[in-house]
């Protein structure tokens, strides 16, 4: 069944209630104009600009963008062997590492430009790939980003797989006004972008209206584009507005699902672009530190710089990229003992010397960023800090097993040592002492018996928002309709992190009180709220809707439809789909879902499993033989399927 067929047969029981209602117009949106045009004027912004990582995020391939050594050099990983050579001007790659004989792909696009370069190519027109051997730019040198966890082919993880597709996973935060445009229908790409590279309107804004104003302002007034601010952009940045920075920074620094088909305008707040992860297992520690590679903002909302409005550009130089100051100097801006004055409530202190750090100055030891960023190293060699900016707590690591920065370095010391350390040297510390993660390392584990705790934290309002969204997430599997009432006045929390949260465990409600909590978030100033609101329709028992009811729930449930067909090439949005079908009652649809699923990734279990159990469901016994004879070859030996065989051979 067609994708967008079927997604049309699952949520037409809430269209039917809701066909008259139509969607508000769209306002007309500037045209790019390119980064070249913004340099006219904007000459020393775009000299930073031109050398910055963000600039040469996505490249054409030639000599002044290529490093990696295409001398006709080989690189073997797992007895597969890659070639890089040159021909004509062009870069090419012929590898083993594909499914069947070797092919040769001709390099399309650069990706990058420390501590790594990787390479772009063309499988099928319109699909590009990213190459996971890539160029080490300090050792000089081809090595496989995941090293002995590399995927064979036919797998989803590999580099021909769909999570290694240019288009739907990286391209978006590697260009400027990019649009994927998948077409499920016949599988394929038609992606295009204003300019590869992050621009500056991929910041700022397209551009048209603004060159418009800066020619003539009074022409400007008469601006056919509604939504620009006075210098005719799409955002602006304010001192007194940090959060609207912050945003546009986290669109792509940040851990998250898109709802759209590519790039946000810029401007678009956070919540109505992306739904942004929680603090769950395999992406972060118990304690809120970096696991898995998280990209900043998650972490950023932990800290109490954000509560106390640092931006992103107190650190970071916006147009360059670098710090602001080498070294300590960016953070003895304001750690100091005259202290800032526009954050009056930071105290004042001598904190780089070594009465506050215990390290002689100059070494590793003695740099804010050891103790209070710690980092981790991804894609083999690139090492990324953690920006919640927290004070080490080796007494947790002794308890929990979480990280710390201290024994980070000394590691031929425990975690008890490193907290006697601290004890001692800051006896009065008020960093010590009861900790979430005392109740989120326990509750990953068994959540109905802290069930309790996790309310309690979600309800602490001097808590970061996404630390009470994540309590409420980690009480999903134990959720009970007493819990989700208990949670139900959170719905109307100031953080839509926590409303959707909240709203979430109203699938666990009774019908009746799920559908009277999700009214009033149908009109949610939060898309990210919206879409949980709408989803709790799904197989309600609603007869008739009054009609602005019924408007406010086809509106909502449009944008979570759009936000599933945006991501037709992601198999986890089928499991989505398929989940849906099954609540509708429609198993064929179920099974055309999680058959895309499988074949997008053959890998995952979880798609073959209700394949298998819906056909033995409709007793289709032959066909969910089939099913599971066709999940073992691609997952030999996995345990959750070898239960289905003797189940199936009775």
């Amino acid at each position: 069944m067609p994708f967008l067929k079927c997604l049309i047969a699952l949520l037409l029981p809430l269209w039917a209630a809701t066909a008259h209602a139509q969607q508000p117009p769209v306002s007309p949106v500037p045209d790019y104009v390119g980064s070249a045009t913004c340099a006219g004027c904007h000459r020393q912004e775009a000299d930073a600009w031109r050398v910055s990582h963000h600039a040469q995020a996505w490249m054409d391939p030639g000599p002044e963008t290529v490093d990696g050594d295409f001398s006709d050099t080989t690189f073997t990983h797992k007895g597969r062997t890659s070639r890089f050579f040159r021909k004509d001007g062009d870069y090419f790659i012929e590898t083993t590492d594909v499914s069947e004989s070797p092919e040769t792909f001709k390099v399309i696009g650069v990706d990058g430009i420390a501590p790594l370069q990787q390479y772009l190519v063309e499988t099928a027109p319109g699909r590009i790939q990213s190459f996971d051997v890539v160029w080490d730019q300090d050792k000089k040198r081809w090595y496989h980003l995941y090293g002995d966890d590399a995927a064979a082919p036919g797998e989803g993880f590999h580099w021909t797989g769909t999570y290694k597709n240019w288009n739907g996973r990286c391209a978006e935060c590697h260009a400027t006004g990019f649009e994927k445009n998948y077409d499920p229908a016949t599988r394929t790409y038609h992606s295009r972008q204003a300019e590869i590279g992050v621009g500056c309107e991929a910041c700022h804004g397209p551009g048209e209206a603004h060159v418009s104003w800066a020619k003539d302002a009074e022409a400007y007034s008469r601006s056919p584009f509604p939504g620009t601010g006075p210098g005719g952009l799409t955002v602006g940045f304010s001192d007194g507005a940090p959060n609207r920075e912050i945003e546009q920074c986290a669109g792509c620094h940040s851990r998250r699902e898109a709802f759209g088909d590519g790039n946000p305008l810029p401007g678009t707040p956070f919540h109505d672009a992306y739904r942004l992860s929680p603090l769950r297992e395999g992406l972060y520690h118990a304690d809120g530190q970096i696991q898995d590679e998280v990209y900043v903002y998650g972490s950023f909302l932990q800290s109490k710089m954000y509560a106390k409005g640092v931006r992103c550009t107190n650190c970071h130089e916006p147009h360059g990229g670098q710090l602001r100051a080498e070294g300590n100097a960016a953070c003895t801006q304001c750690h100091n003992t005259a202290g800032n004055e526009a954050f009056p409530s930071l105290r004042a202190g001598l904190y780089d010397d070594p009465s506050h750090h215990f390290h002689e100055a100059g070494t590793p030891g003695a740099q804010c960023s050891s103790c209070h960023m710690i980092e981790r190293v991804y894609m083999g060699i690139d090492g990324r800090r953690d920006h919640s900016f927290r004070v080490p707590r080796p007494d947790l690591s002794d308890k929990l097993g979480t990280p710390n920065a201290c024994t980070d370095c000394h590691a031929d010391k425990p975690a008890s040592w490193a907290a006697g350390e601290l004890a001692r040297r800051f006896p009065d510390s008020r960093h010590r002492g009861p900790h979430f993660s005392e109740v989120f390392a326990p509750a990953r584990e068994n959540p109905s018996a802290l069930a309790g705790n996790l309310l309690e934290i979600a309800n602490q309002t001097s808590f970061p928002g996404i630390l009470r969204a994540s309590a409420l997430d980690l009480m999903m599997p134990a959720a009970t309709p007493e819990i989700a009432t208990a949670a139900a006045d959170l719905i109307g929390d100031p953080d839509p992190l926590v409303r959707a949260a909240a709203l979430a465990l109203q699938q666990r409600a009774v019908p009746t009180d799920r559908i009277q909590r999700a009214i009033p978030a149908l009109d949610d100033p939060a898309k990210v709220v919206r879409i949980a609101a709408a989803r709790l329709f799904l197989g309600a028992p609603v007869a008739h809707m009054p009609d602005r009811l019924a408007a406010k729930t086809a509106s909502a449930t449009a944008e979570w439809q759009q936000s599933l067909a945006n991501k037709a090439d992601f198999p986890e949005v089928h499991l989505v789909i398929g989940g849906t079908a099954l609540v509708l009652r429609n198993p064929q649809s179920a099974l055309a879902a999680f058959e895309e699923a499988a074949r997008l990734d053959p890998q995952l279990v979880d798609a073959w499993v209700m394949l298998v159990r819906i056909r033995m469901a409709i007793g289709d016994m032959a066909a969910a033989q089939l099913s599971l004879q066709k999940a073992l070859l691609a997952n030999p030996g996995d345990p959750i399927l070898e239960t289905y065989r003797s189940e199936l051979s009775r």
